[in-house]
């Protein structure tokens, strides 16, 4: 599969960006409104100048802005939790990730959590289980 695959089942109307002149809020704003990561930067001339991304905001956030020294987490955690358990399927726990647009998801073995994976986890997985399944079709179709 090539990224043109991938491109070709999004819209161009996934592309969100931002100006370079904007402020972080807005990017915020955007960011939170979209339920996405991060944006393209752009400048006033229409030329690509950078990425802004939720871990550039959270930096941005500890360096200067004394309110987040007050705020409670509870107020801005996520409640509703989605988890996984250690038996599911990799190719599962994509999908409810992709559908749900979330990045971590905790492990749970009855209530006790026992991790939790990232979505790069689960692509490394993946990559890993087909180059396993490749070299195995590949040891059976030369060493037959």
């Amino acid at each position: 599969m090539k990224l043109r695959d991938i491109l070709q089942n999004k819209s161009s109307q996934d592309i969100l960006s931002i100006t370079q002149d904007r402020t972080v809020h807005e990017a915020i704003r955007i960011l939170s409104e979209n339920k996405i990561g991060a944006l393209l930067v752009f400048d006033k001339d229409g030329a690509l100048v950078g990425i802004i991304s939720e871990r550039d905001v959270l930096w941005e956030c500890v360096e200067r802005d004394n309110l987040l020294r007050k705020t409670k987490v509870r107020s801005v955690m996520t409640k509703k939790l989605i988890t996984g358990s250690p038996e599911d399927d990799i190719q599962h726990t994509m999908s409810v990730m992709t559908q749900n647009r979330i990045r971590h998801l905790p492990i749970l073995e009855g209530s006790k959590v026992v991790g939790i994976i990232s979505i790069g986890d689960v692509v490394k997985g993946e990559l890993t289980e087909m180059a396993d399944h490749n070299e195995y079709l590949t040891q059976y179709m030369f060493h037959s």
